[in-house]
């Protein structure tokens, strides 16, 4: 029975303390590397996503205006209103969309959570594509 105890011992697989502490150290490493990086990315995709809300309501002006065609712009609220938007997303009240030839043209904010406004400048659908169109600020 004592050999038998004594060979299993010898046999025992499992970590050490050191091999342990050495795992949570590297996991500690890349816990800091990556933390960063993550919170980058979620405010970007943040920014992007009012991006998004700005382009749905230029396409939702876009057939208000077809029904419309007299009218030289048209707000948030009216497109809401008509029914042509059902979710303004993270655009403030405010904003204003303008008939042009070369394409309508939103102005107004947006706000995103962490305190960023977004500010779209006379942004066509092609300069928020191309992320000119709009300024980020704190």
């Amino acid at each position: 029975m004592k050999k038998l105890l004594q060979k299993r011992l010898k046999n025992e697989k499992g970590l050490t303390l050191v091999e342990l502490l050495a795992v949570i150290v590297i996991l500690g490493i890349i816990a800091a590397i990556a933390v960063p990086s993550i919170g980058s990315i979620i405010e970007k995709s943040r920014v992007n996503a009012a991006v998004a809300d700005a382009q749905n309501a230029l396409a939702a002006a876009n057939l208000y205006f077809v029904e419309n065609q007299d009218e030289p712009s048209v707000t948030l609220e009216e497109l809401k209103d008509n029914k042509f938007l059902q979710d303004v997303g993270t655009l403030q009240d405010g904003i204003e969309i303008t008939k042009s030839d070369e394409g309508n043209t939103i102005s107004g904010t947006a706000q995103i959570k962490g305190g960023k406004t977004i500010t779209f400048n006379d942004a066509t659908n092609t300069s928020l594509s191309n992320k000119n169109g709009y300024t980020v600020s704190e």
